[in-house]
């Protein structure tokens, strides 16, 4: 059963069941709200996610999209969309414990896809940042 949270720790939750997908995905709304290119996603039955502890606010970022995160630290959780997907919540799987459990499957959205991402895996790659001692 994965287990995950926020950076800070007030918010814990639970998933159970086996999630619908997993996806890398592209959007602008995805990005915007992550302030990153891209966001991993897990999609669960909304009634397999329980949250354990705390509260998250909710905020609507497009239309239906409602998107979830912890009041405290800002970290993104959880995102609900109900005319497009009724009964499933996405739940941002980098916030797991274990994140790599849940191993994306698929890239969603790549129309809005920044250029860049479609090459990315070809940058050069350092094991910490660039100029500090290495592990």
């Amino acid at each position: 059963m994965p287990k995950g949270g926020c950076h800070c720790g007030a918010v814990r939750y639970r998933v159970e069941g086996e999630p619908q997908h997993v996806a890398l995905c592209h959007c602008s709304d995805c990005r915007k709200s992550a302030g990153a290119p891209a966001v991993a996603w897990a999609a669960f039955a909304e009634d397999e996610l329980v949250v354990e502890q705390g509260e998250v606010t909710t905020f609507n970022s497009s239309g239906a999209s409602m998107r979830s995160f912890c009041p405290t630290c800002g970290t993104g959780l959880f995102f609900r969309n109900a005319e497009t997907l009724p009964g499933i919540v996405d739940i941002q799987s980098a916030t797991l414990d274990e994140p790599e459990s849940l191993a994306p499957q698929v890239h969603i959205q790549v129309a809005e896809r920044l250029a860049y991402m479609k090459t990315a895996h070809e940058l050069p790659e350092f094991k910490r940042y660039p100029g500090m001692p290495e592990d």
